[in-house]
C-alpha cells in the first residue's frame, strides 16, 4: 500500500459482461461473454461485481473469476439485494453469514477491493432505517465496507462522523443535479479507501425505471478534467487508495469515459505525482 502522498487509484467500470460492448468496439468481434472478464483485465485492474446484487455469491463460481484475473486486479462486490432493498425481518442476518462464505475467495486471494452497500432512494434517514444500517454494518463489521446513499437526507455531518468513526467509505456519485438526490460530495471518511460513482447525468431519463435511459450517458472532457482537479486537490491526498467506477454502462460509454478519466489523470495529473496506479501497468 502506497502512502496518501502517492495514493494507488483503480478506475473501473460497473460490471463488465456486456454483449451491447461488443458493438461499441471494446470488445473483440466474437468474443463470448465467457471471455470477457479476461479481456477486460488487459485494459482495467478492477471492477464491479454487479451479480451479486442480483444473486447470493457462491464461493466456487467467485474462487474461477479470482484464478482468471491478474494478481494486482481487485473486485468491488455489491451486497446483495436481500440485504439492501428487500430485507426481511429476522432473515438478513443469514443473509450476511451466506454472503460472507460466497466471497471468502476473495479473502483469499487477496482480491477484495470493499463490499459495496448500494441503498435504494426510498432508504430516508428514518429512525428506522438509521437502526438497520447500524445493525447492518456491525454484521459486516472486519470488511472493507462503502456506502452508497440515494437520497439526500443522509448527506448530514453526524453521518459522515459515524461513517468516520466505524472506517466506512462514504461513496461519492456523479449523478444528475435532482431533488431528493445524493448530492455530488468529496467527503473522505475512511483513509484507506475513497470511492466514486460515475452513473451519468441524464436528468430527463434517471426516474424513467429503465436502465437503458438512466445510464445513457456520456461524460464530456470538462467534466472529467473537473473531476481530475477533485481527485488531485481533494480526494488523493487524504487516502492510501480510490477507486472510481463507471455505471453508464449503455453503448459502451462507461469503458471510453473510464479509459479517459486514465489519460486525462496521466496527463494533466501527472504534474502533481499524486497517484500510483497498480502495480500490474
Amino acid at each position: 500500500m502506497t502512502a496518501p502522498s502517492a495514493c494507488q487509484l483503480f478506475v473501473g467500470t460497473s460490471g463488465y459482461s456486456y454483449g451491447e460492448w461488443i458493438d461499441a468496439g471494446f470488445y473483440p468481434d466474437g468474443t463470448h461473454s465467457s471471455n470477457m472478464l479476461e479481456a477486460y483485465t488487459q485494459i482495467f485492474h478492477t471492477t464491479e461485481l454487479n451479480y451479486t446484487w442480483y444473486q447470493m455469491p457462491k464461493a466456487p463460481a467467485i474462487e474461477r473469476m479470482c484464478a482468471k484475473v491478474p494478481k494486482h486486479f481487485k473486485f468491488a462486490a455489491k451486497l446483495t439485494r436481500t440485504m439492501t432493498h428487500e430485507i426481511k425481518t429476522g432473515e438478513w442476518q443469514k443473509q450476511v453469514l451466506l454472503y460472507r462464505q460466497g466471497i471468502a475467495p476473495l479473502l483469499r486471494w487477496e482480491k477484495l477491493l470493499c463490499i459495496l452497500i448500494q441503498l435504494p432512494p426510498y432508504f430516508r434517514r428514518t429512525v428506522h432505517f438509521r437502526q438497520y444500517l447500524a445493525r447492518l454494518l456491525d454484521a459486516l463489521s472486519g470488511l472493507p465496507v462503502a456506502v452508497e446513499f440515494r437520497h439526500d437526507s443522509w448527506a448530514k455531518d453526524t453521518v459522515f462522523s459515524e461513517l468516520e468513526r466505524r472506517h466506512v467509505t462514504l461513496v461519492s456519485v456523479d449523478v444528475p443535479a435532482l431533488p431528493g438526490l445524493f448530492p455530488r460530495l468529496d467527503v473522505i471518511t475512511n483513509p484507506e479507501l475513497f470511492y466514486i460513482r460515475f452513473h451519468g447525468r441524464n436528468a430527463k431519463g434517471w426516474r424513467s425505471g429503465i436502465m437503458q435511459k438512466q445510464f445513457d450517458y456520456d461524460y464530456a472532457d470538462q467534466a472529467l478534467k473537473e473531476w481530475v482537479t477533485t481527485l488531485q486537490t481533494a480526494m488523493m491526498p487524504q487516502a492510501r487508495s480510490g477507486a472510481a467506477f463507471f455505471n453508464n454502462h449503455v453503448r459502451g460509454q462507461a469503458p471510453k469515459n473510464a479509459v479517459r478519466l486514465m489519460d486525462l489523470l496521466l496527463t494533466e495529473g501527472s504534474r502533481q505525482k499524486s497517484w500510483t496506479a497498480p502495480s500490474s501497468i
